[in-house]
């Protein structure tokens, strides 16, 4: 039996699979609120307690953890956690466990998705012989790569998502200048998040206060707008922007995603061009399948592609986005299965 798990800001999933030859199954799978636990063993512990498996069962384990890994010790990027995988086998008695960035286990679920499980926002011309790359925005942003070594994809963990924000237009300019008044420095996560989405937001409604807004629990109602009204959890208020955009029930929102959306679309063109990803682009991630409609409207594929001298190239990459929301967990699962025969 494998453990696999997928370690986000705000949710954990922790899955048991079956080793399968194509891809592991799954046989049962646990959400969780990542802060109602104090570390990641007792959760652990709590999952297999519930589902009455014995640690000593468990071939393999793989974890995918939001935060750069060091000699297989994560410390969490959202989450005051140290992730540590000699520690879970000394308390759990594991046999083999492996720490990866989220992205990481992601880009291991990449490949074994199915057709069905992406919908392709440019088909390009896919090279069977070339590396692909994966980003996705959720809490945080996420970047990874996939090098073809000898026609075996490798997966590879990035922080890209912590890389400056380059803004391209006279309105990103005026986005990058009050963040950084705000934040002093800008990533791309701090417009390409769930919270990102909200710093957007509070720029197209002029709503910035003085101070640093580092948590959705800053936000007061007095930054919302009538299109969005009450939000009872401030962790709902993403979701709330997206829809009030969507439906076109407010301007400053409409204008909101239209940049997150923009701004997407050109650092997805380029972590492709510096991973030559002509096998594809997967954009993951628990926002992009609630967004689909406006990342098929054109204007995600207008900034991928808005790469001279490289426009004719970036043109011809796959871009498919991922609508497996286990599909991290999966790619955990994966890798534990490559542990558990030595791969």
């Amino acid at each position: 039996m494998l453990l696999a798990g997928d370690i986000g800001g705000t949710k954990t999933l922790l899955g048991l699979f079956t080793p399968k030859p194509d891809r592991p199954s799954a046989i049962d799978v646990g959400e969780f609120v990542t802060l109602d636990y104090q570390g990641l063993e007792p959760m652990i512990e709590a999952f297999l307690e519930s589902r009455d498996v014995e640690p000593r069962h468990i071939e393999a384990a793989c974890f995918g953890v939001a935060g750069a890994v060091t000699d297989q010790i994560a410390r969490m990027t959202n989450v005051p956690w140290l992730v540590d995988a000699t520690a879970i086998d000394e308390r759990l008695k594991f046999r083999r466990t492996h720490v990866l960035n989220d992205l990481e286990t992601l880009a291991y679920g990449v490949t074994v998705l199915e057709a069905d499980e992406l919908t392709m926002l440019q088909r390009g011309v896919p090279h069977a012989n070339g590396n692909a790359a994966v980003i996705a925005a959720g809490t945080g942003l996420g970047e990874g790569l996939l090098l073809n070594v000898h026609g075996r994809f490798v997966p590879g963990a990035s922080e890209g998502g912590h890389a400056d924000f380059a803004p391209r237009t006279p309105r990103e300019i005026d986005l990058l200048r009050e963040l950084t008044r705000i934040y002093g420095r800008v990533s791309y996560e701090t417009i390409l998040s769930g919270p990102g989405l909200v710093n957007v937001y509070q720029f197209t409604h002029q709503s910035f206060g003085t101070s640093p807004v580092r948590t959705l629990g800053a936000i007061s109602p007095a930054h919302l707008c009538p299109a969005i009204g009450h939000v009872a959890e401030p962790t709902e208020l993403p979701a709330q922007i997206s829809r009030a955009a969507l439906d076109r029930a407010c301007d400053q929102c409409v204008e909101a995603l239209d940049i997150f959306v923009t701004v997407y679309g050109a650092e997805a063109g380029n972590i492709a061009l510096r991973t030559v990803a002509t096998a594809g682009v997967y954009v993951g991630g628990g926002i992009a399948p609630k967004i689909l409609p406006a990342l098929q409207s054109g204007t995600f594929l207008d900034a991928f592609r808005a790469k001279e001298p490289m426009a004719d190239f970036v043109a011809t990459i796959p871009v498919a986005v991922i609508l497996n929301p286990d599909a991290g967990l999966l790619g955990a699962a994966v890798h534990a299965q490559q542990l558990s025969v030595g791969a």
